[in-house]
Parts: C-alpha cells; structure tokens; sequence
C-alpha cells in the first residue's frame, strides 16, 4: 500500500534546508504535497486548522510531519508537547529531523511520541537516502491507523 497522495507536513525554518529536502524528495519519486510550516507556532496552527489553515481543501491534514527541533517561536519539543495534549492527533506520525545528535534531544522526541528520529545528512546523495527510506517504510511499507489522515492506495 502506498499513500501518495497525502499531505506531508515540513516543519522547518531553514529555506536551504526544506529546498534541500524538496530537491530530495522529488529525485526519490515522491509525489506527495508537501506544506512547509517555518517554526513550531505555525505548525501549531496548521494542525489546528486554525487562520489561514481553515481551508482543509487547501491545508489538508498531514498523514506524515518532518519536525525539526531547533525552531523560532515554539520549539519541536514544544511542538510534540502540544500533539501529545490533542486527542484528534494522538496517532499523528511525526518524524524528527533534526541536525542535532544530542541524547537530551533524541530521548526527550521520542518520549514526547516522536515515531523515529533522523539526522539531517550534510552530503546532497544521504539526503536523497533518507527521502528513499522515508518513501519507502513510511510511505509504501507501514501500515498507519485509520485516524492518521491516509488514504492507503494500491502502488
């Protein structure tokens, strides 16, 4: 099953790097819609539906979110910490990819509910490595809950 036509949500302030990412994803054969949120408030409010996030047809929820941790106004903890508190996104699946390697931070994502945690490779050719495993395991392989926003289509 692959869910190809579900939104993933990038959580990222870095310009270079969700470029990056989006040069990645695209040489891996992703075609999802990817919505790019610049700092964990934002994020907040597109999970929310919340201001211009309203429009569901236009800001579909998520079956995937890319989080970064290290962001202007409501850090990605912060941000795991408000998930954790809805119960509409108990099942959320949510990605951290961050360029730390820090034990506090790895420990404290996945206590938070994080899925996986990944680094942020330097090099262009581990980057489209990690949008390869992303497609391929959490994309085409996993089986993720009804609730998660997914619609599952035969590859």
């Amino acid at each position: 099953m692959s869910r190809e036509l579900s939104t993933i949500l990038l959580v990222e302030d870095e310009r270079n790097d969700v470029f990056l990412l989006q040069y990645a994803f695209e040489s891996a054969g992703i075609a999802n819609p990817l919505q790019v949120a610049e700092d964990g408030q934002e994020a907040v409010e597109y999970l929310a539906g919340t201001g211009k996030y309203a429009d569901r047809g236009k800001y579909p929820m998520p079956c995937l979110v890319l989080l970064d941790l290290k962001l202007p106004i409501k850090s990605g903890l912060d941000l795991l910490r408000w998930i954790q508190q809805q119960p509409a996104l108990q099942e959320l699946v949510v990605i951290v990819l961050s360029s730390s390697r820090e034990k506090s931070d790895v420990d404290s994502a996945y206590q938070l509910g994080a899925r996986s945690y990944l680094v942020k490779p330097l090099s262009m050719s581990k980057r489209l490595e990690v949008a390869k495993a992303i497609k391929h395991y959490w994309l085409q392989l996993s089986v993720l809950p009804s609730t998660a926003a997914c619609e599952p289509r035969d590859a």
